[in-house]
């Protein structure tokens, strides 16, 4: 495995995308792609080439001080040229413990990742997606990817090569879990996405939105104020710089007013179209289309137009 490139989510889907990341890097760091698991194999992660077990944590689901201890010891004895890490919150944790642990650098929620042999290269965005930073650190290195940028890797090597990294002691005890609830439908997986803002007056309200989400064949999405402040609808729907970033073929955005932190989180959608009664609203200079006017006439107006169609 030495000079491979690695990569590693402890989220199924979101492996499958560091994994096709981890392909890109290895053509130019003359490595080959190796997909990491951590106490057991996952039948739901596919792998470009071969895949690296890490024997000794019990199981996959495990704490990101575990993880980032195993990946250590395996690194040190493999080391590999690059480790690529999913950009989710367990993910930069891992990521930033590892960084540590080998001495090495870390690009930070990075896409158009590349390596030349000496240095692993990618772009970042800044100043909530205003400028696109170009960074990059010297081989071995690591970085998180980021998540809903590049296509889930298609291919599914079979070959499991195993590492005993032995027992990691954490120094954290889980005493139980609870799974979360999570949205019904994955926001970076949507075509269309209707997403609410502000502009709707009351929760009661927000089934007429998921009603013209259904029918448009998308995800009903939200801004932040409609999860983080007010409830109404799971952390899982919100779009936005500390949210999910999207890229749905159209994003209709429904009372968005398009502050900077939501706008970074769609802006590279196909097709943006957007409703709000301010027409100096601020999400209007990221739409293609734009209608200044009340989401509860437009929204039945749309729903009726879709009717007449079918």
């Amino acid at each position: 495995m030495s000079g491979a490139v690695w990569s590693y989510s402890e989220n199924e889907s979101v492996s499958n995308e560091v994994a096709s990341a981890a392909a890109d890097v290895a053509k130019g760091a003359s490595a080959e792609p190796v997909v990491l698991e951590i106490g057991a194999v996952r039948a739901g992660v596919r792998a470009p080439g071969a895949k690296l077990l890490l024997k000794g944590p019990a199981t996959s689901d495990v704490p990101p001080e575990v993880a980032a201890e195993a990946i250590a010891k395996a690194s040190k004895q493999l080391q590999p040229a690059a480790i690529l890490i999913g950009a989710t919150r367990y993910g930069r944790e891992i990521a930033s413990r590892l960084a540590v642990k080998l001495t090495v650098g870390c690009l930070s929620e990075v896409s158009k990742l590349s390596a030349d042999g000496n240095a692993l290269a990618g772009e970042r965005n800044a100043f909530a997606g205003k400028v696109v930073a170009k960074v990059s650190c010297a081989l071995p290195a690591i970085a998180t990817v980021k998540v809903g940028y590049y296509a889930a890797v298609e291919s599914a090597g079979t070959a499991v090569t195993e590492s005993d990294v032995g027992q990691v002691n954490p120094l954290v005890k889980v005493v139980s879990r609870e799974k979360k609830a999570a949205g019904a439908v994955d926001l970076r997986s949507a075509k269309v996405i209707v997403s609410a803002g502000r502009g709707v007056k009351k929760k009661e309200d927000l089934p007429m939105l998921e009603e013209l989400a259904r029918e448009m064949h998308g995800a009903l999405g939200c801004s932040r104020p409609l999860s983080s402040d007010l409830g109404w609808l799971p952390e899982e729907h919100h779009i936005g710089l500390t949210g999910v970033t999207v890229k749905p073929d159209l994003y209709l955005a429904l009372g968005i007013s398009g502050q900077l932190q939501h706008t970074a989180g769609m802006k590279d959608s196909k097709v943006v179209a957007a409703v709000n009664t301010d027409k100096d609203a601020p999400i209007f200079q990221a739409s293609d289309y734009g209608i200044v006017g009340d989401l509860y006439q437009i929204v039945p107006a749309i729903r009726k137009a879709l009717a007449s169609r079918r």
